[in-house]
């Protein structure tokens, strides 16, 4: 009887201990699926969301942090010697980007808008006031003397209204006005023969407080992988810059949403209009953001590697073929024009360096995203925000005669 008691007692603990296993094993299988389920459900830019109001008004910190070299050895280089420069920086700016004039289109799948920018001083982040001072390459007098160099009787006149003015090659300004824009005296004097000419000359010129046109963004109603992706951007769902199909591509969502359950092993894509590209991002490592679990991607060498290390970017060659080293992009076509070269200072190479003197700093763009929601917690981009020549010529005279073929600016 004894034994009979123990053999139902040992069944029944033994039931007991497979209806709790079985019941572990559904819900950490089962549960998470419906949660996920869920999730992708609800995750739709659909008034009255959540994900809605997150994408209308991000609430993640966006932070903009400049870089500036100053040239240390103006003279010098003016008879033909490397320019040394000095890193000063950070400049740190708030960037506050909430989605204004939203309109639905097409019962729900689709969301137009605009993304207003403004950026915010921030003084405990930043080296110094925005009035520090920079000395760097007057930008407008090289840019002018590029665009109208087969013009001989404009050319001569601009020559002749520098030595006149005492405009040089190289121009000191504060930070502020470098970035945001200061009314240039040359641009001024050429608006008597070219009215349609800007005065102002700013790298974020007419970017604070402004947008950048309307966007036209999937909803992730039909499905939510597509949730936040960039269908259109100023009407048109390919970009003209480049020299190919795929570097046209506007692909990913503009970096402040992706969709929901993101794995690591997965490619983040987004569209930059500041940058005039699509690029993406792969999984770095986890972090915890405000108690929060997260995981921080950011952009291999590769997406900004030259073409002999990834043929893909050939199509950033402009004009066709004239195809600069890694981590170099020539953005002047859509910059107005103004000669402007994108510098990825990650993937500086040693030939960059030692041409370029102190430029190889770590350069760093990260976004940290909450993995099963898709919301960006945290944006950190620095711009290296530098403008001289490489070579300005052997030997130039600051009131003689101004060349400008070989010269590149970039921010």
């Amino acid at each position: 009887m004894l034994l009979k008691s123990c053999c139902v007692y040992s069944l029944g603990v033994f039931s007991i201990l497979l209806l709790i296993l079985g019941i572990s094993l559904v819900l950490s299988t089962v549960f998470p699926h419906f949660i996920q389920a869920v999730v992708k459900k609800e995750v739709v830019l659909k008034n009255g969301t959540d994900a809605f109001e997150a994408w209308r008004d991000p609430p993640a910190p966006i932070y903009m942090q400049f870089y500036f070299f100053n040239v240390t050895n103006p003279l010098e280089v003016l008879d033909g010697e490397r320019p040394a420069v000095l890193e000063i920086g950070p400049y740190t700016y708030r960037e506050y980007r909430p989605m204004e004039e939203v309109n639905f289109q097409d019962n729900g799948t689709k969301v137009a808008a605009v993304n207003t920018k403004t950026y915010i001083f921030q003084p405990n982040m930043s080296r110094g006031p925005e009035s520090d001072l920079i000395r760097t390459v007057n930008v407008p007098a090289m840019t002018v003397m590029e665009r109208f160099k087969d013009n001989t009787i404009l050319a001569n006149l601009i020559s002749a209204y520098m030595r006149s003015s005492g405009e040089g090659l190289f121009t000191t300004r504060t930070v502020g006005e470098l970035l945001w824009g200061y009314e240039d005296v040359l641009l001024k004097a050429l608006k008597v023969f070219r009215p349609e000419l800007d005065d102002v000359f700013g790298l974020f010129y007419k970017s604070n407080a402004s947008n950048d046109g309307q966007y036209v963004f999937s909803t992730g109603a039909q499905s939510y992988e597509d949730f936040a992706r960039v269908e259109m951007w100023n009407g048109e769902s390919s970009l003209n810059w480049w020299t190919s199909d795929q570097c046209n591509m506007i692909n990913g969502t503009n970096g402040a949403s992706f969709h929901p359950i993101i794995s690591k092993n997965e490619l983040l894509y987004m569209f930059s209009s500041d940058l005039c590209r699509s690029l993406y991002a792969e999984y770095e490592d986890d972090v915890t953001v405000k108690g929060i679990p997260g995981y921080r991607f950011t952009p291999p060498s590769k997406v900004f590697a030259n073409h002999t290390v990834n043929p893909a970017n050939a199509g950033f060659c402009v004009p066709a073929g004239n195809c600069l080293g890694s981590g170099l992009l020539n953005v002047s076509t859509c910059k107005q024009g103004i000669a402007t070269l994108l510098i990825v200072v990650k993937t500086c190479a040693g030939l960059l360096c030692h041409q370029m003197v102190t430029l190889c700093q770590q350069c760093d763009w990260q976004v940290v995203v909450l993995h099963k929601r898709g919301v960006s917690c945290q944006q950190w981009l620095n711009i290296k925000a530098q403008d001289h020549g490489t070579e300005l010529s052997r030997k130039i005279s600051p009131y003689h005669e101004y060349s400008c073929n070989n010269f590149m600016g970039w921010w």
